[in-house]
């Protein structure tokens, strides 16, 4: 919480100027009981009805000062707990955008969006209604009790006689309802993964048929909030009628005995009346007191997943004094590099030089630890062991964002956004021409069926590019990189969804360019890594075999393997029927 206090400070004007119409709107709430009581004593019963024009001028201020400095009261809290819970979020996210790729495998979509919507906006309903509220009651309470000592010390005793008892409630609640809002806030954030995982993969729900399966997964999980939310609910009804109760207790006994203090005029019946007042002022704190601490346990919870959010420090350092190359040409060295991942050891011992502008294609089994290999690069990770150097400074010297800006990376997830497509390309580089645009769709053989709609470039695309084939979704990403025009193109396995023939096509667009990028393509198709100026092919973290295309065949290893098994019936085919072919 005391993180989160922190950004009062930062709206002290905001803050003081509402504290300032909360007392003089808690001073004209004092002050009516004391003018009913010379009402009451001085004009009905004492019949000095001369100051009828001056009480009556009192109740006017009163309710003028009531009136605005409410609403600027009401206004100004608002104001403070919208404007923190926005700068939390803001917090955040911004964050949440620095963290390593690391901190991702391992945190649920779901959990990250309870943080930020649901957590963030508890941090609103304390800022701005909570801690109003808790002044405003201490403040009722204090002044209400030395006024009511004023009127009568022994009807005070009385009225406070069932105040310990409800203090030593809420404190005991208190305890119970934190420990359950700790736990509603961690299941929130599983239910939310739960229904943002399945509405997101919805389209391979309904092709295996697993609607209900899905459905009873929800419930089992809506079925525990709902459990834990009863849990909350008869804690509550278990302590709050009880506060209930020992408030109207309180206003029983000063009735009864206050009508007999009137009997015996040991105090008047105006002063009866104002003390009654007094008194639901001093209740009705009590009674908000256990909401209160209802709303702090709750924001407690959620100011403490947040603050274990932001505790949160990235694994990937920005070099303070990062190196920002002039001319980044794209050439890569690999010595000695490993990289393990928990205990699994992902790359091991891989060495390797890339001349600025070649093309290196990666083939392998499934783990071999491609995908890895193009993630230290952009030190999406950073290497267990030895040293990858950019035009021979370590990347570990370079700055971060002058890094990756060097780098056009095509994932294996085609992700869109829903957007038009010419909003989804100019996520490359957000100033980009419509000659840029159009030159990248073409490059990417996007262009025929991008003219070919309706929209055309503003076409609305659906979530994650819904609407669209995957070959499609394919070429708009690597339109998106080429747009960048980056010295580093990575390709990991962007070209499973097409035909050979745009596979082709586009690859020869790559080959001969207007500008050579050093070129990265991972793919499991000969013809996609064919003419590569080198080819590398993994096994268990490891490079097991290198070379072009016709060294890798003269080896007759892995590879070769691999190309017999692709173009076995091309290779069966006889001298008679290529001729004839």
């Amino acid at each position: 919480m005391k993180k989160i206090l922190s950004y009062v400070k930062n709206h002290l004007g905001v803050a003081i100027f509402g504290i300032v119409s909360m007392i003089l709107v808690i001073s004209a709430d004092l002050t009516i009981p004391y003018v009913t009581e010379i009402f009451i004593d001085d004009v009905l019963r004492g019949k000095n009805y001369e100051i009828i024009n001056k009480i009556l001028f009192i109740i006017g201020c009163i309710s003028l000062i009531k009136f605005f400095f409410g609403y600027l009261k009401e206004y100004l809290f608002d104001y403070l707990g919208i404007t923190i819970s926005k700068e939390v979020k803001e917090t955040l996210f911004k964050h949440i955008e620095g963290l390593s790729f690391s901190y991702f495998d391992k945190v649920n979509t779901g959990e990250l969006m309870s943080r930020v919507g649901e957590d963030a906006d508890n941090i609103m309903d304390i800022m701005g209604f909570g801690f109003r509220l808790l002044i405003e009651n201490i403040a009722y309470f204090g002044i209400a009790s030395v006024l009511l000592l004023r009127i009568s010390p022994t009807l005070t005793l009385v009225a406070l006689s069932t105040m310990p008892i409800i203090a030593y409630i809420t404190i005991k609640s208190e305890k119970k309802i934190d420990d359950v809002y700790d736990r509603i806030s961690d299941h929130i954030a599983e239910l939310n993964t739960t229904a943002q995982e399945n509405i997101a993969g919805v389209k391979l729900v309904k092709a295996f048929g697993r609607e209900k399966h899905e459905i009873l997964k929800f419930l089992k999980y809506n079925s525990k909030n709902f459990d834990l939310q009863m849990e909350h609910t008869k804690i509550w009804i278990k302590f709050f009628p009880l506060e209930e109760f020992l408030g109207n207790l309180s206003v029983v006994l000063v009735t009864c005995v206050g009508g007999i203090l009137v009997i015996y005029n040991k105090i008047t019946v105006g002063q009866l009346v104002a003390f009654t007042s007094y008194l639901w002022m001093l209740i009705w704190p009590m009674r908000e007191f256990g909401w209160l601490m209802n709303l702090f346990s709750r924001t407690k919870a959620s100011a403490g997943k947040i603050n274990n959010i932001l505790e949160v420090s990235t694994t990937i350092e920005n070099s303070k004094e990062g190196i920002v190359p002039q001319n980044i040409e794209g050439e890569l060295s690999l010595k000695n590099v490993s990289f393990t991942y928990g205990e699994k050891n992902v790359l091991d011992n891989i060495n390797l030089n890339i001349k600025a502008g070649s093309t290196v294609a990666i083939m392998g089994t499934t783990g071999s630890g491609k995908s890895t290999l193009m993630a230290l690069l952009g030190r999406n990770y950073d290497a267990t062991e030895g040293e990858i150097t950019l035009d021979g400074i370590n990347l570990k010297d370079v700055n971060l964002k002058a890094l990756r800006d060097s780098i056009s990376i095509v994932p294996q997830d085609s992700f869109l956004f829903s957007d038009t497509i010419e909003n989804n390309l100019k996520y490359g580089k957000n100033n980009a021409t419509k000659e840029e645009l159009e030159k990248a769709v073409e490059l990417a053989c996007a262009k025929e069926f991008v003219d070919g709609l309706k929209d055309g470039y503003d076409t609305l695309i659906g979530e994650r590019g819904l609407g669209l084939s995957g070959g499609q979704k394919q070429r708009l990403c690597i339109a998106r990189a080429l747009i960048r025009d980056s010295k580093i193109l990575i390709l990991d396995d962007s070209t499973s969804a097409l035909d050979m023939e745009t596979e082709y096509q586009l690859l020869k667009n790559l080959y001969h360019g207007d500008t050579k990028k050093t070129t990265f393509i991972i793919a499991h198709r000969i013809s996609a890594v064919k003419n590569a100026d080198m080819i590398l092919y993994m096994e268990d973290g490891k490079i097991v075999e290198r070379g072009n295309h016709q060294e890798l065949l003269n080896k007759k290893g892995k590879y070769f393997e691999i190309y017999q098994t692709q173009f076995k019936d091309f290779l069966e085919l006889s001298d008679e029927d290529v001729a004839n072919f």
